[in-house]
């Protein structure tokens, strides 16, 4: 069955369609989640949004653009509103505290991460990329996700994001321009 006949199906209660469904795009999901995210807790929780969402919103699916964009458009969503609480949680942590109050250290360090997709002789420059991803802008970053990460061609872009292929084209440019002088910063040759 087609995934926008899952969604029909689904739409009616068919918990087997939903089923079909998770199976169908639950690796692209996470995936897509894990490079926004870059904590496994997360993406998992953004996961489980993204196909709770999906349950009790596919009546609302029109067809305008393929059940795989809307599922996109759904996950590139979630992934952000988790990234703007996260943010906001830790502003909050800052405020509130700084240094645990028993041992006097500091209490937010970022995690290590590393995108479970980078092979292991890749792992350092996975992680530099990884972190200079997190620095660009939001379309931009979306953008780059889903283009190189993702696979997803222009147009796919332009529909999950609402937008021409133009301004896809131009967000990636942008992207990659940013990117190439984020990384420069970290890979420049020690003096001295």
């Amino acid at each position: 069955m087609l995934p926008e006949e899952l969604l029909q199906h689904i739409a009616q209660g068919d918990a087997n369609a939903f089923r079909q469904l998770y199976e169908l795009f639950k690796a692209r999901v996470y995936n897509t989640c894990i490079s926004y995210l870059q904590n496994e807790g997360d993406a998992e929780e953004a996961m489980q949004d993204v196909f709770v969402e999906i349950h009790h919103a596919a009546g609302s699916y029109k067809g305008h653009a393929g059940a795989s964009t809307w599922i996109y458009r759904i996950t590139v969503n979630k992934c952000l509103d988790r990234l703007r609480y996260n943010n906001r949680q830790k502003r909050f942590s800052f405020l509130t505290s700084l240094f645990h109050k028993d041992t006097g250290a500091l209490m937010h360090d970022a995690p290590h991460f590393e995108h479970p997709g980078a092979k292991a002789e890749n792992r350092e420059q996975s992680v530099m990329l990884f972190k200079a991803i997190r620095e660009l802008p939001e379309n931009q970053q979306t953008a780059f996700i889903l283009k190189q990460i993702e696979g997803l061609s222009q147009r796919e872009i332009a529909d999950v994001l609402g937008v021409g292929e133009k301004a896809v084209e131009s967000l990636l440019q942008r992207a990659k321009g940013n990117l190439r002088k984020i990384l420069s910063d970290f890979y420049k040759p020690n003096e001295g």
